[in-house]
């Protein structure tokens, strides 16, 4: 009987870790479904700031998101160097910009702890958790809270 309260007890997150204005992150490996190098964007008129605009990825139009501008981190001038992470967020294919992918990470879910209160809403919105990894803290972002609220009502 004590089988389940074992597995949850010893549940694994895998993680793909990344950095973004020099700082570190992970998302949840289910949601990755490449890793590509950057490629110029198209740009879209009147989009927020942290969109980079937009690529042809095999057919379907995918919107990039700069990860350091939607977390208020400043603006990442992409480059060679910097990848793109193709993800699905609501049924939607988004590419998010990061400085570099570091590595994969197994990761116990008792280990994440909450985003701790004292962190803005904006900030426990989109962070879903926070753990130590070695000698570095990361932070588990919720990539369908990344995308904004549909402004149509707003147009």
């Amino acid at each position: 009987m004590s089988q389940p309260s074992e597995q949850t007890n010893t549940a694994m997150r895998e993680l793909v870790a990344f950095r973004a204005a020099g700082q570190d992150f992970c998302i949840d490996i289910m949601s990755v479904r490449e890793i590509r190098g950057w490629s110029q964007a198209t740009k879209l008129p009147h989009a927020p700031e942290y969109v980079c605009g937009v690529i042809n990825l095999r057919g379907a139009v995918v919107p990039i998101l700069d990860l350091s501008a939607r977390l208020d981190l400043g603006t990442l001038t992409p480059s060679e160097r910097n990848v793109i992470i193709i993800s699905v967020i609501d049924q939607q294919m988004v590419g998010v910009l990061v400085e570099a992918v570091f590595d994969i990470l197994s990761v116990p879910a008792a280990d994440i702890q909450p985003t701790p209160e004292i962190a803005s809403d904006r900030a426990r919105a989109v962070i879903e958790g926070i753990f130590s990894d070695s000698d570095r803290t990361l932070r588990l972002i919720q990539l369908d809270r990344l995308m904004p609220k549909s402004e149509s009502a707003v147009a």
